[in-house]
């Protein structure tokens, strides 16, 4: 891998690893909402999902199994999207905008990891 392709890794990497953690040590909010989102036991699955954004994170950050680590990161920043920025129904107007902000951002960090996993079947 080039030093360009590395360096791109990384950055993608590091916040998975930082947020993921903060889920693991302070679930805070996101407990909330995955119990809204009926998940059983959503301390756990919040402890749970960070747990494994540390370890994609660091699988993409520092190419051990990084195709298999970005797509499960893929995964798993669906429906956290989808739960924790559902901008389509908030009522308030700064909510709703930093939702979407928040939103479009998750869907540029999956775009960037497809081409991750999908980086060596493009350039061959």
């Amino acid at each position: 891998m080039d030093i360009a392709f590395r360096l791109a890794c990384i950055a993608i990497g590091l916040p998975f690893i930082w947020l993921g953690y903060e889920a693991v040590a302070a679930p805070g909010a996101r407990v909330a909402m995955a119990a809204k989102l009926r998940i059983p036991r959503p301390e756990i699955a919040v402890r749970f999902n960070g747990a494994a954004m540390v370890a994609g994170g660091i699988g993409v950050a520092t190419g051990l199994l990084w195709q298999a680590a970005a797509v499960g990161l893929v995964i798993s920043l669906i429906p956290t999207t989808l739960a924790g920025h559902a901008f389509w129904a908030d009522t308030d107007p700064q909510v709703r905008k930093t939702n979407r902000i928040q939103f479009l951002k998750n869907l540029g960090l999956m775009g960037g990891l497809l081409a991750v996993a999908l980086a060596p079947y493009v350039n061959g």
